[in-house]
This record gives C-alpha cells, structure tokens and sequence, in this order.
C-alpha cells in the first residue's frame, strides 16, 4: 500500500512538472509573438532577429536610412542613388531612381519615411530636395516647395513622418523644421552653435505620443529634446543631465519604442544605446564587427509599430533588424 501511494505521489509530480512546463513554454512563446517579453523586462534591449540584403547583381551600397510598413520596408540605397523595397520576407521587390537632378531622381538620397497613405518621402542631401513618391516608386511631386525656394531647406537629411506632421533636419542651415502634411511650415527651431536650442551638423529626428521634438546633434554629440512649440528641455548625451562626456561619437539615427525608450546610434563607436526618458542609460547593443549584432558604421534606426528595430548597418551593407 505504501509502494503504491508512493508511485501514486510520483506520477502526480510528474504530471504537475509537465503541465507547468507546457504552460511556461506556451505563454514565453506567446510574449515573443505579441511582445509581452518588453513588460517581463521592461528595459531589455532587443535581440538580433534578421537581416535585409541586396541582390547579387547589385547589392546593397551605403545603406543611410530605413522605414517600414506593414507591406514593405524602404531602404535608401544611397551610393546606388536609389531606394530599394523589401517585401516581410526579406526579398527585394522592386527600387526606384537614379542618378540625377530630375524629378524621380537622386544625387544622395538619405532619409526616408512614409505617411498614412503609403507615399514614400525621400530626403535628398545634395540636391536639397524632399520627393514624394507612392508606394511603388512613381515621383508624385515635391515636398515643402515654399521652404526649399526660401532655402530654408537646402540639405535635409533626418525625416520622419509622425501623427500627421513631417519632422526634418537641414545639416547646412544646422536647424529642424515642423510642417504639416501640405508641407506648410509649422516650427521651425535651432541655429548653428553649441549652446542650448543651438546645433552643428544635425541628423535624426523624431518625436513621441505627447509632440516632444528629438533632435541628434551630431556635431555636439548629443540628442536635444523639445517640447511640441519648440521649447529646449533637455540635453542627452549618457552623462548625469548631459551636462558630462557624451557618450556618442557622431551620433546619427534615433527612434522610441512602445515603452518610451529612446534608441541612439553611435555611429563611430558602432554601437545602438538606449536611454528612459530621464536620459538614464538602460542598455547597449552591437560593437564593431561583421556577425550578427554586430554593426559597422551604422546609421539611420526606425522603429516599427510592433517595436521592431531596424538599422542600417552601412559598410557590412545591410539592414539589421531586432526585436
């Protein structure tokens, strides 16, 4: 009877250890699909998942800057003086430009991003031009044209779309500019220097769900927050109120997550940092090198819908994404 008893105790440990494998395995596997792991770990850096390549007979040639939507993700492919699309697979679907000045045309095209209705925003560097194109790559027309001619944009370089507005950075006038989507000028914000409010040479843009404005200024080594009418708030740069060393060695892409942390790619020291928004370091990623999660010179960081990191990693010639 106690022999009994004693497989009888056996078998149910057996069956309870089973069961609460079964249920950890499913609900870990759950977190993974649905990005539940962020609130096991709530300031965990993301994890390498894959890469975006070119094709043989052209690959990929100083990858600047990635956007992604649910159907394709834009790469601007700007030493080949094009951008190339992916579909969720990973293949190239299609590229659109070439060399030139003309509409539909690049000399160096650099940021890129895409509004609600799937147009495609190409930033052009050295021809001072924001294009607009549709989903597939046809030229619809330009953006902003008031402020080109005014040449308040002459060399655009960080874009991104956001709750209906167009957040770009001009490197040659060091200043950001708000417009709407009608390219009407709505803000407009810094001068060359290195005080508060003041850039050199800035690059990425973005900004969060209440409108504050996230400059990186690269030549400065930091990132520069504004609130929605232009305000300066904060410097960031890794030290105690970014009033120390930065951490950042030509800083260039930025992006937010679903959980308010803020990614910043170093571009020379070849690692992705990510900051809370007090500015404290939560993490870092990457280093320099050829293998996976590994980064040489990277650039441009987009962060999609479902957290999904995208950065484009410009001398291996490719596109890493995390998640």
């Amino acid at each position: 009877m106690k022999r009994r008893n004693v497989y009888i105790g056996m078998a149910l440990i057996a069956i309870t250890t089973a069961v609460v494998f079964t249920f950890i395995f499913l609900n870990q596997s759950k977190a993974v699909d649905t990005g539940l792991l962020n609130v096991l770990n709530p300031n965990g850096a993301p994890k390498y998942s894959h890469q975006l390549n070119g094709d043989f007979d052209k690959p990929l040639a100083k990858p600047m800057d990635v956007a992604a939507t649910n159907s394709f993700t834009y790469v601007t492919d700007t030493n080949n003086k094009r951008v190339v699309a992916f579909d969720v697979g990973g293949n190239i679907l299609f590229s659109f430009g070439e060399e030139g000045t003309k509409a539909g045309q690049f000399t160096f095209p650099y940021g890129i991003s895409v509004d609600e209705k799937g147009r495609v925003f190409v930033a052009d560097l050295y021809n001072g031009t924001i294009s607009i194109h549709d989903e597939k790559g046809k030229f619809i027309e330009y953006f902003a044209t008031k402020a080109s001619k005014e040449k308040k944009i002459s060399a655009p370089a960080g874009l991104r779309i956001i709750n209906k507005k167009v957040y770009v950075t001009d490197i040659k006038s060091n200043k950001a500019f708000v417009f709407d989507m009608d390219g009407k000028l709505l803000l407009e914000i810094g001068k060359h220097g290195t005080k508060e409010g003041e850039f050199n040479a800035p690059n990425g843009i973005t900004a969060d769900n209440e409108g504050n404005i996230y400059v990186v200024d690269t030549g400065n080594q930091r990132v520069q927050i504004f609130n929605k009418a232009g305000k300066f708030l904060k410097i960031i740069n890794g030290s105690n109120k970014g009033k120390g060393e930065s951490i950042f060695v030509n800083p260039r892409g930025i992006g937010i997550d679903s959980r308010g942390i803020m990614y910043v790619v170093s571009n020379l020291t070849h690692m992705v940092y990510g900051f809370d928004k007090d500015g404290k370091k939560l993490f870092q990623f990457g280093g320099m090198g050829e293998a996976n999660g590994e980064f040489y010179l990277p650039n441009g960081l987009f962060i999609d819908q479902q957290d999904n990191v995208f950065i484009t990693d410009t001398t291996n010639i490719r596109v890493q994404v995390f998640k």
